[in-house]
């Protein structure tokens, strides 16, 4: 038994810490915590169940839609929202704020266009059966999730780390008045931080609900609990860290609920957090800032 809620605990860990990655590319470039996140996860996965339902789409194909829709949104909702705060230079309370009010906007947007009963994916989405190896068991479902999240993450961390774009978007990140003397679009940055923390948050949601078989308009909102717990245990704006405590947090979840309820799994969340908070306030992996006079 314990060997199969390890898998089911990488598993789900690797959601989160998708989840989470693009989180903390959003505040670690941008330094705002946008609330609106939770948003592109509803929406990846109600992109990807309309392309199962409605265009036919296998589910393979149905990611890349969910994740390009929440991209392209996120853009579109980064340039209404915080353009204009930025360039007013208004305190990150103001975007927080902002962010916040079209949260519950949207969110009532989407619950009275879409509903607020739990929607499915198609059965033959799960038609590839299991794997048995010993006494555990994957189904071909969750082998994709795993697929999926890993090659994201490493995708992400390979553009951010190991290219050229990658190395703008850390000068803006890093002090955004330097990027632009040195001839980096700024701008530009923040819009390619956008499209790819929402079409990260997208696909997550897309695994998610692929998951547990079940989307809503409100599950980011269940989410977003979580991601605010991955980037603290993990260190702010470190993307190792967020994809070490994902990862960590799945594991935990799932062993709790196994061996001693599934009452306490949501505390769990929580529970690290203050951990971390208490005996290691920056995080793994967070770094204290040096001052200088």
């Amino acid at each position: 038994m314990l060997e199969q809620q390890l898998v089911n605990g990488v598993v789900l860990g690797a959601t989160y810490a998708l989840f989470a990655i693009g989180f903390t590319l959003m505040f670690g470039v941008m330094g705002v915590i946008n609330l609106t996140y939770g948003v592109y996860f509803a929406l990846g996965a109600f992109a990807a169940l309309w392309s199962t339902q409605a265009a036919g789409l296998p589910i393979w194909a149905a990611l890349p839609v969910g994740a390009l829709i929440a991209g392209l949104i996120a853009v579109l909702l980064d340039t209404l929202l915080l353009t204009r705060l930025r360039k007013a230079k208004a305190p990150e309370l103001a975007s927080l704020m902002v962010t916040l009010g079209a949260t519950l906007f949207l969110y009532a947007g989407m619950a009275a266009a879409l509903g607020t009963e739990i929607r499915r994916f198609p059965a033959e989405v799960f038609s590839g059966g299991a794997y048995s190896l010993g006494d555990v068991r994957i189904g071909t479902t969750q082998i994709l999730i795993l697929a999926a999240a890993i090659v994201l993450m490493l995708a992400l961390l390979a553009l951010v780390r190991g290219s050229r774009v990658g190395l703008a978007i850390r000068a803006v990140a890093e002090n955004p008045d330097a990027a632009s003397l040195m001839g980096i679009n700024g701008a530009l940055m923040l819009r390619v931080v956008s499209f790819l923390s929402g079409a990260i948050g997208g696909a997550a949601g897309v695994l998610v609900g692929l998951n547990f078989n079940a989307i809503q308009p409100f599950m980011g909102e269940h989410m977003m609990l979580r991601g605010f717990a991955v980037i603290i245990v993990g260190g702010l704006g470190d993307l190792r860290g967020a994809l070490l405590a994902g990862l960590l947090l799945g594991l935990a979840e799932v062993l709790t609920a196994a061996y001693l309820s599934s009452t306490l799994k949501d505390m769990i969340a929580f529970a690290l957090l203050v951990a971390t908070l208490w005996f290691r306030p920056l995080g793994l992996f967070g770094r204290a800032a040096a001052k200088r006079a």
